[in-house]
This record gives C-alpha cells, sequence and structure tokens, in this order.
C-alpha cells in the first residue's frame, strides 16, 4: 500500500515539470444536483491528462540501464501522450501501442511527441503485443495504472484537491484501470479519512466494479464504451487492493449519462472534457450516488482529448 511519503515525494518529482491545474466551479452543476460542486480540471494537464504525473514519478526511479532500454506503453491515448511526452523531456525512446481504432489526435499527438505508434487489435490484445515486443527488444513497461510509482504520481491530484478545497467532502473520479482512484483515495483517506471517495465506470467497462463483488481483479473479454480514456481491459491487480480498502464505493454510468454529463460540461462550463472526464460528473447528475443536500462535491475532470472528429455525433446522439 501507498503511504503519504510516497506522495509527497512523487509530488516533489513533478514539481515544476507540470501543471498546477485548476478547480472549477459551476453554479448551474452546483444546482442541478443540489451540491457545492467543484471541478479538478485534469484536462488543463500538458498532454491534455492527468497521466503525465504518473510516468514522471516512475520515470525519475529508472536506473540508467533501464533508461537506455527504451520505453514501453500500452495506451487508447492518454497514456501514451504521457509516456511520449515524458520519454522526450527525459530523451529516452519510446514506443506505444495502441488499438486500431484508437482516436487519430491521440495517435498523431503521441506521434508529434517523438514516440514509434504500433496499432494493433482492440484493448483486449495490446498488452500480449506489448509483451512480445518486451520479449524481442527489451524494453522497459511503464504501466498505464497497476505500477506503485504511476499511482503515487497519480495521488498528487489527491493531494491538490485537500489543498484548494480544504473541507471537500466527497470526491468522486473516473476509472479504468484504477490508477487514478488508487492514488487520490490513498492522498485523500491517508489526509483525511471522514472524506468519501467515489469510483465511477462504463456499464461496458465494467472491471473494478466486478472486482469488488468477485473478491479479486477480473479481466474483461469485451470493452465497448465511448469513453475510451476508461476502456481499461482489466483491473489493475494493485489497484484493486487499495481500492477495496479505500474507495467508499464503485458505480456504474450508461452511455447516455455520460454524454448528458459531457454536453452539460461543455455548454455550462465551457471547456471541453472528454467522455471519460464527464462520467464523474455523470455519477453525480444521474443520481448513481447520492450526497447530502449542499455537500462540497469535488469531481475530477480526467482529460480533455475527445475525438474532434466525432464532436458533432457526441452533441447529438
Amino acid at each position: 500500500m501507498l503511504t503519504l511519503n510516497d506522495i509527497r515525494a512523487a509530488q516533489r518529482v513533478i514539481a515544476g515539470k507540470l501543471h498546477r491545474t485548476p478547480i472549477l466551479t459551476s453554479k448551474t452543476l452546483s444546482e442541478m444536483t443540489e451540491t457545492s460542486l467543484y471541478l479538478k480540471a485534469e484536462l488543463f494537464q500538458k498532454t491534455g491528462s492527468f497521466k503525465p504525473r504518473g510516468v514522471l514519478n516512475k520515470l525519475y526511479h529508472l536506473t540508467r540501464e533501464e533508461r537506455a532500454k527504451g520505453l514501453i506503453g500500452v495506451s487508447a491515448g492518454n497514456h501514451a501522450q504521457a509516456v511520449a511526452y515524458a520519454a522526450r523531456l527525459n530523451n529516452i525512446k519510446a514506443t506505444v501501442v495502441m488499438p486500431e481504432k484508437a482516436v487519430p489526435s491521440k495517435v498523431e499527438a503521441t506521434r508529434g511527441y517523438g514516440a514509434e505508434v504500433i496499432l494493433h487489435g482492440d484493448m483486449t490484445q495490446l498488452f500480449p503485443k506489448a509483451e512480445e515486443l518486451i520479449r524481442e527488444r527489451g524494453l522497459v513497461l511503464i504501466h498505464p495504472f497497476d505500477d506503485p510509482k504511476v499511482i503515487a504520481g497519480q495521488g498528487t491530484v489527491g493531494l491538490e484537491i485537500l489543498e484548494d478545497v480544504p473541507d471537500a467532502e466527497v470526491v468522486i473520479v473516473p476509472i479504468g484501470g484504477g490508477g487514478l482512484i488508487s492514488g487520490i483515495s490513498s492522498a485523500i483517506k491517508l489526509s483525511k479519512p471522514k472524506v468519501h471517495v467515489f469510483g465511477v465506470e462504463p456499464e461496458g467497462a465494467n472491471s473494478m466494479y466486478r472486482s469488488l463483488r468477485e473478491g479479486h481483479a477480473v479481466k474483461l473479454d469485451r470493452v465497448t464504451t465511448i469513453a475510451d480514456g476508461l476502456a481499461a481491459p482489466f483491473a489493475g491487480k494493485l489497484a484493486y487492493e487499495i481500492v477495496k480498502k479505500n474507495v467508499d464505493d464503485v458505480v456504474l454510468v450508461s452511455e447516455g449519462e455520460i454524454l448528458a454529463a459531457f454536453r452539460l460540461i461543455l455548454e455550462r462550463c465551457k471547456v471541453l472534457p472528454e467522455p471519460a472526464a464527464a462520467a464523474s460528473v455523470a455519477a453525480l447528475l444521474s443520481g448513481k450516488i447520492k450526497v447530502r443536500p449542499g455537500a462540497k462535491v469535488v469531481c475530477v475532470l480526467s482529460g480533455g482529448n475527445p475525438d474532434l472528429k466525432n464532436l458533432s455525433r457526441l452533441m447529438e446522439s
């Protein structure tokens, strides 16, 4: 399990390399949810998501020999960009395996940061391909969510939330493989254990939800969701253990609920999230997470890299 010192050390590692993302508010969304609502805007982070926090912390702890071998990442898009960005900062070669149907803008951004991109299969086929490349090339895996150094880096989001909203009562976090909520929940529960932490997954990518109910980290046979940032094919084993200990509950939201929240954030807050980021707000708007009227609630907007070519469809579907 992570310690608070692990997360604070990660905060020192990333200091000066990444943005301190702002907390946004919306009177309209507060009224609609009957809360005092705050939005942790990780969509304004470098590369457009929270992911570089964990990657930079992981790279800091690699040996010189590991750096010389080169890195490999597995990602639908946001972790890919983070690996490519952090590798460029550290003058390390990077390769990323992405699904064949990855959002084109995420693929191009990853290449733009200097990484080699290999398009292969769907989300369930990425890790086997990465393992093959590791055997062939000797690359070092930068896991997207199930690594203690990566999780500690993501935990810095939780530290910032407590610094900016010290009287927060509820924090709601989207879940893919579980790295973000593992880090945030560790930071919060180790600092202020009475704060409630909830996780949110799409109905078609419910690995952590199922893991908690089946008593072990679950691997999915199929993933279907418009929120590609939450389309992890399995729950991380370490992430599962941390979530089981620290998170009050994990709920599921439908595609329609995600899209409704996506549109409201864009229309009312004038910021463009990706569907994965909107899941936290969707859980509140839909009533899947119930809080007392007037509660101070922080929803994490985890990223802002939507598929711009399909933006009109996201707005109309």
